[in-house]
């Protein structure tokens, strides 16, 4: 029977823009995303017996509709011309649960990526990410991976130039922070601050680090509730450890610190962990067609 096991790496906002309220309740946005090493492993087994079964390594995860994982197994056969001849899904965690970092669309894609390689190879890129958008806002750029802007609800996606080599620390505080609630404190047309997603991107492609890091911005930090103030206090923290740029990714809490350097980036991860034992180490993963 056919097995295969892929990494589902988790995802940086180095920009994070909201441009405004859509005629379906959603939100136009401008992000450019970045892959991280940080990883969950996903497995996908055929079992023959015509069901789709997920467990996961997290025991108060859901494993049934209510996982992405399930719901993307579900979407790729209702969208291609394959039977189900029954999988067994497994997902072992590692990107922290409700941390901004798509840990659960990551999980997603991979069964897709995992899935056309078993059944359906003939697919192409677009088309799994049409799949994908189906299950969720971030998936499709999961799909995509590497570095990328993304805009509408995330589903359109322009593949950037690599960014140089550099490294994050990412430390979640023990809270999550609900998106829809960071939704609704937003008002679009009264936001000051928005980021320089165009100089990022020139930034990109000239292959300037020292660019990328004085225009990395999320604008949800400026509308965050005062409950959650401990994102402010990670950020400080991380630049005076040594991190060259901080931010919020996603719609939080965790906050990434980029470094220039490995060793700069482990020291600090190590000595974070002691206050906040959901600190992580990661590299920058850049993925091209090669990643499906």
């Amino acid at each position: 029977m056919k097995e295969i096991t892929l990494d589902a790496y988790g995802k940086l906002n180095l920009t994070l823009d909201i441009l405004g309220r859509r005629p379906d309740g959603y939100h136009d946005l401008r992000m450019v995303m970045q892959s991280v090493s940080l990883c969950d492993r996903v497995t996908i087994r055929e079992t023959e017996n015509g069901q789709i079964a997920l467990r996961t390594s997290a025991s108060y995860l859901p494993c049934d509709r209510g996982n992405l994982a399930y719901r993307a197994a579900e979407a790729f056969f209702a969208a291609v011309d394959v039977a189900n001849p029954g999988v067994a899904l497994y997902v072992e965690k590692r990107i922290p649960v409700c941390a901004g970092m798509a840990g659960g669309s990551a999980d997603a894609a991979a069964v897709l990526r995992g899935l056309r390689r078993m059944y359906a190879p003939q697919l192409s890129v677009e088309e799994l990410c049409r799949i994908g958008e189906r299950v969720g806002s971030d998936v499709p750029y999961c799909v995509f991976g590497g570095t990328a802007l993304a805009e509408g609800r995330g589903e359109i996606l322009t593949r950037l130039a690599p960014i140089p080599e550099c490294w994050a620390v990412l430390c979640k505080p023990d809270f999550p922070i609900s998106t829809p609630e960071l939704f609704g404190c937003v008002d679009a047309k009264k936001l000051t601050s928005h980021p320089d997603t165009p100089g990022m991107c020139e930034s990109l492609e000239r292959g300037d680090l020292n660019g990328v890091l004085r225009r990395v911005y999320n604008v949800f930090e400026a509308v965050l509730p005062e409950k959650y103030s401990e994102v402010f206090v990670i950020k400080d923290k991380l630049l005076d450890l040594g991190a060259l740029s901080t931010c919020m990714t996603g719609s939080g809490p965790t906050v990434f610190g980029l470094f220039d350097n490995a060793a700069g980036a482990a020291q600090t991860a190590e000595r974070l962990r002691r206050e906040y034992p959901q600190t992580f180490c990661a590299a920058m993963v850049n993925l091209g067609e090669q990643f499906l």
